[in-house]
């Protein structure tokens, strides 16, 4: 399979793990010791949002700006971005709020609080991953791929 169609397909995943080591990375020196209970959801930066962006951000540097897959792409992105920033914050203040109200309980459901994204979580995601997205596809345009 030639890296032109292949890219497609690490572009998303080299933005995941990118984000998710800096996440790891970030988590650590906030806790002040390995942070593997902290990289799951929320969090600087957003998972989600780098995936995304890095799909969007390929398809324009390589199909441009007036193309259907860019537009599907660009649809995608916001829906993930809006449900990262409203509605799965919303599930972590509702969360929170079982949680305080279940003290009493025998059996606590210690649901996870910790859901969604700030603005600025969101807006770090994208910007690695479009950097990600820049890297590979500069990397695929090489001659020595081909």
């Amino acid at each position: 399979m030639q890296l032109n169609y292949f890219i497609y397909l690490i572009t998303p995943f080299c933005a995941w793990l990118s984000a998710g080591c800096l996440k790891f990375f970030i988590n650590s020196i906030k806790a002040k010791k390995l942070a593997f209970g902290l990289v799951g959801y929320g969090g600087m930066p957003s998972n989600h949002s780098a995936i995304v962006s890095s799909t969007t951000a390929l398809i324009a540097f390589k199909e441009g700006l007036n193309t259907p897959a860019f537009g599907v792409a660009l649809t995608l992105s916001f829906i993930v971005l809006l449900d990262a920033n409203s509605l799965r914050q919303q599930v972590g203040k509702h969360a929170k709020a079982i949680n305080t109200l279940s003290e009493n309980l025998i059996i606590k459901p210690n649901l996870r609080e910790r859901m969604g994204h700030t603005r600025l979580e969101i807006l770090g995601g994208i910007i690695i991953g479009i950097c990600v997205a820049y890297l590979l596809y500069i990397v695929s345009t090489m001659k020595c791929w081909i």
